[in-house]
């Protein structure tokens, strides 16, 4: 029996980042050199997604600019293909670079399994990895910076698309498929494409302090820190991806009954099938079973009260089909590893408009 219970499951995980506290913008910050690399065959925003971030930073720091941006070819040439067919012309090659170098990022793009990277290119980032402050990738360019070697041993992130290459290409990297960006030391990885916004901002937060990386994400108009993780396959998303229709239908049925006994027995009856059949089906066709599908969807609920109300946990429990405030309590500490009051802090509507207002 799934009725209002405890049952919960991990929907979208928050991102691994460190929430600094509010400080003044510093305005005599030293000039520090992003440099961005775009790695053929491009794609467009994992480049020029971060350039914007640092750029605008520039813009509002008011005094003079801090960060000084260049793209970076990893090849020859300096006309980089992208996938949308407009080239990206670079400042310089990695063989014209001679600068310091704070901040190295690898933009993505969209690779064939077998691409091979030059090997002088990667040695040049082997060289520049022990240089840099610090160094990070976008999207899939953490299956370039893998490829040079410099995420053995590290916890790293990529698009949930390509985790599961990167752990057969490099098993010695721990892969986490869903934080939005991942930082162990100096080294950060960020998810798929718009993630590497969220990694500049947070980049931008840690050289500038919080006001004036919340004011880049409002001008913007993202999110300083995102609510959630990469996962692309939420619990509410999976009717879209089921390609039985009796089931697409009760998949949607039950986001909106979440209150409702919803045992097995229920469920196959009403989707014309009997227990053991339904069961099964459920399973292969989405991935989990019906009580940890219905948990998932408990929770995600419950985390979206909290975004947008100001609902007691106790209210907010009762209209997710948790059984109790307790019951969701403990469900958010052992499936999310905070407490509700912690996450309505930091992804709750106040915290939100406070900082876009």
């Amino acid at each position: 029996m799934f009725g209002p219970s405890g049952a919960g499951a991990a929907g979208l995980g928050c991102c691994n980042r460190t929430v600094s506290a509010t400080m003044p913008v510093n305005r005599h910050a030293k000039r520090r050199n992003v440099a961005i690399v775009a790695v053929p065959p491009a794609r467009m925003l994992d480049v020029v997604g971060p350039a914007e971030v640092f750029t605008d930073a520039n813009k509002l720091h008011g005094v003079e600019p801090v960060y000084e941006v260049e793209i970076i070819a990893a090849s020859d040439d300096r006309t980089v293909p992208s996938q949308i067919g407009v080239p990206i012309v670079a400042h310089r090659t990695y063989r014209e670079w001679d600068g310091p170098v704070d901040t190295l990022l690898v933009a993505g793009g969209e690779w064939p399994p077998d691409k091979r990277h030059a090997p002088d290119f990667l040695s040049w980032l082997r060289e520049q990895s022990r240089k840099v402050r610090r160094l990070g990738s976008v999207c899939t360019g953490a299956l370039v910076l893998a490829d040079a070697d410099l995420l053995d041993g590290r916890p790293a992130t990529t698009h949930w698309n390509w985790c599961n290459e990167l752990v057969q290409k490099h098993p010695l990297v721990k892969v986490d498929p869903d934080p939005i960006y991942v930082r162990d030391q100096n080294v950060y990885t960020s998810a798929g494409v718009t993630a590497g916004i969220d990694l500049a901002l947070a980049l931008v937060e840690e050289d500038l302090g919080t006001s004036l990386a919340l004011q880049v994400a409002r001008m913007m108009v993202v999110f300083l820190r995102r609510p959630g993780g990469q996962s692309q396959f939420s619990a509410t998303l999976a009717a879209q991806s089921c390609e039985s229709q009796p089931l697409r239908d009760l998949l949607v049925w039950m986001a909106d009954n979440l209150t409702r006994n919803l045992s097995v027995a229920f469920l196959a009856e009403r989707a014309a099938m009997s227990p053991r059949n339904f069961a099964r089906v459920f399973k292969q066709e989405v991935g989990e079973t019906p009580a940890q599908h219905i948990g998932n969807l408990r929770l995600e609920a419950a985390r979206r009260q909290l975004e947008t109300s100001s609902l007691s946990l106790e209210q907010i429990a009762e209209a997710s089909g948790f059984s109790s405030a307790e019951i969701l309590r403990r469900t958010f500490v052992r499936r999310l590893g905070i407490t509700p009051g912690q996450y309505r802090v930091s992804f709750g509507q106040s915290k939100t408009t406070r900082f876009l207002a």
